[in-house]
């Protein structure tokens, strides 16, 4: 039968995780300037999970005595890698950022909220009003469109002068 600790087991293990610790962060910071500021910014599907796998290293080199230094740098180094690999592929071949990315959906255009995408997208319109109000407009009125980009974020377009071409500019931006 284990031994169980209830507070305090030694200063080894507190030394570990603090030279574990600092030394990992040190690397990830690293590993990621190297990466570039895609790795950082907002997330879609795939960065999500990096991001989430990357914790995931960190904590359990940090508590593990089982996992050396070395192994959890050579899981952040191919976790920064594979991010890297899928976004030079996504930016060469459309095919595949169709595939690791959803594409923008249209939730509101001229005055009418577009029910299919938004079931498809499981947002509300309540939702959508307050992303309208969180960009400083008054109420949906006062916009022309709302878009659910494919990091989550909403983007919120003003009212355009009667263009009637802006619909079409519109829907061939959101499926570049």
């Amino acid at each position: 039968m284990t031994e169980v600790t209830f507070f305090v087991s030694g200063w080894n293990p507190l030394v570990r995780i603090v030279v574990v610790g600092v030394s990992m962060y040190v690397a990830l910071v690293l590993f990621l300037r190297l990466s570039g500021s895609r790795t950082l910014s907002s997330m879609n599907a795939f960065d999500f999970i990096v991001t989430v796998a990357i914790g995931s290293v960190f904590g359990r080199a940090l508590t593990a005595k089982d996992v050396a230094l070395s192994e959890a740098i050579v899981a952040f180094g191919l976790l920064v890698a594979l991010q890297y690999v899928v976004t030079w592929i996504q930016i060469r071949w459309p095919f595949f950022r169709r595939v690791v990315t959803n594409p923008p959906a249209l939730l509101y255009f001229r005055g009418e909220f577009v029910d299919r995408a938004m079931r498809q997208q499981r947002v509300t319109e309540s939702e959508i009003k307050s992303a309208v109000r969180k960009k400083q407009f008054g109420s949906v009125d006062e916009v022309e469109a709302v878009v659910l980009e494919s990091s989550g974020e909403f983007s919120v377009i003003g009212s355009v002068e009667d263009e009637p071409s802006f619909g079409e500019q519109l829907e061939e931006q959101l499926w570049e």
